[in-house]
């Protein structure tokens, strides 16, 4: 933490490091300004009022957007679209072997892949604009009519692409990743929200007695040091398996002979199961939260509230732990890499180059991935022990809401120290 905070520090005193955090926060004001601005022709407390029925899906639109969703504002929809559009663009460029070349064209074939997500975002934003205007048609002022099916859906689309369009200006103008960033903004600015809902949860006495409420804020805050410490270290946590390159002569000049390591990193899917995990989890009751509002009795009624059950936690579990493995064995190929290494000359000590070596390295990730799923497995249901236990709802802090926040404050200040760093080399060459 320390560390950090001294990075952070010493890159404020680096003018054009010190522009760039300007920049990034100056863009991010404007995120939060626009999030305060309403869709014309919706009504915000009915809006809301469908919101908090929606199901889970709906609650992490909120939770990404800082409230924009459930304010019924233009930036409503936050950028889950984009997110949507890489992911499948991710995707089919694994299944797809021309999307696949292209994306080891270089620069060239990386920004024609961009332009298409660009495209597939917008489409992807519109097609979600539609579903929540028609779906939630009852928070229309003025009813489902042509004119306000078109001023809602563009007013969202646009405030999407829109986002879209600011991530990108804080990628290449300011610092991070832009699309994080905002994630990162709309999340964290929900934390004055969390917190004055545990207060009136204090003063209601749904935490027990004073002594006992203020002991339970204090276990509260306790938890949530102990959730973001374990996030970090499992974030940072990888296993290094030596790697030793034969020497070659090449004229009179020799090269390799060095040992290195592979790193193989604990969490290497990030959130990415979470969020497949949670959108196939989510349907259920928000289809049948659209299909049918006002029913609250028989399945439909437990299918709408299917996430205070306990089979809920459990199926989403194994949902992310196999959508884990999947994620990772799609961003890791150990076959690709150990022919890789076997080309440059490479290998592992005590391996055999070739398919022993692959062999190891998928032994090796099986077993990481095991111990990286069930601890994603693990954060995510935390909430609803949380709510089975002392029985308050909106936990904020707990989840995926932390993974995001702890992997691009990590990812932010690594990029400023390469940035510091390559800046200190350019000072000692000139």
């Amino acid at each position: 933490m320390s560390s950090m905070l001294d990075t952070l520090k010493n890159s404020w005193k680096i003018p054009d490091l010190k522009k760039k955090i300007l920049i990034t926060i100056g863009l991010l004001l404007i995120f939060r300004l626009g999030s305060r601005l309403p869709v014309p022709g919706l009504d915000p407390t009915v809006f809301a009022d469908l919101i908090s029925s929606g199901g889970q899906l709906f609650s992490f639109l909120d939770v990404v957007g800082g409230g924009a969703f459930k304010n019924a504002t233009i930036f409503a929809m936050s950028i889950t679209p984009y997110i949507n559009a890489s992911i499948i663009m991710q995707l089919l460029t694994i299944a797809i072997p021309k999307l696949e070349q292209m994306s080891k064209e270089g620069e060239e074939g990386r920004k024609k892949i961009g332009q298409w997500i660009r495209y597939a975002t917008v489409v992807l934003a519109f097609l979600q604009a539609t579903a929540i205007t028609i779906g939630l048609k009852s928070a229309l002022i003025s009813g489902l009519n042509v004119i306000t099916f078109i001023t809602v859906t563009l007013t969202l689309t646009a405030g999407t692409a829109f986002l879209m369009w600011l991530g990108e200006q804080i990628t290449e103008f300011g610092v991070g990743n832009g699309i994080s960033m905002l994630i990162f903004a709309g999340i964290l600015s929900a934390g004055p929200r969390g917190a004055m809902y545990l207060i009136e949860n204090y003063k209601l006495g749904k935490l027990g007695s004073d002594i006992i409420g203020i002991f339970s804020i204090i276990a509260i805050l306790a938890v949530f040091v102990a959730i973001v410490a374990c996030v970090v270290w499992v974030n940072q946590a990888e296993r290094r398996i030596p790697v030793q390159y034969a020497k070659r002569v090449v004229g009179r000049k020799v090269y390799g002979g060095q040992s290195t390591h592979l790193p193989i990193k604990v969490n290497w899917a990030g959130v990415i199961p979470i969020i497949f995990a949670m959108s196939i989890m989510a349907l259920p009751s928000t289809v049948f939260g659209f299909a049918s509002p006002n029913t609250k009795t028989g399945f439909i009624g437990f299918m709408k509230n299917w996430q205070s059950h306990w089979s809920y936690a459990l199926i989403y579990a194994l949902l992310i732990v196999a959508f884990t493995f999947f994620y990772t064995y799609v961003q890791f190929n150990p076959i690709e890499l150990a022919n890789n290494m076997k080309k440059n000359g490479g290998f592992i000590p005590g391996i055999r180059p070739g398919k022993p070596t692959s062999d190891y390295i998928a032994k090796v990730l099986n077993r990481i991935t095991w111990f990286g799923a069930l601890f994603l497995a693990a954060i995510s249901i935390f909430p609803y022990i949380i709510v089975w236990i002392t029985g308050v709802q909106g936990v904020w802090f707990a989840g995926t809401s932390v993974l995001i926040l702890v992997g691009v404050a990590l990812d932010t200040v690594r990029q400023i120290e390469s940035q510091m760093l390559t800046r200190h080399y350019k000072g000692f060459l000139e």
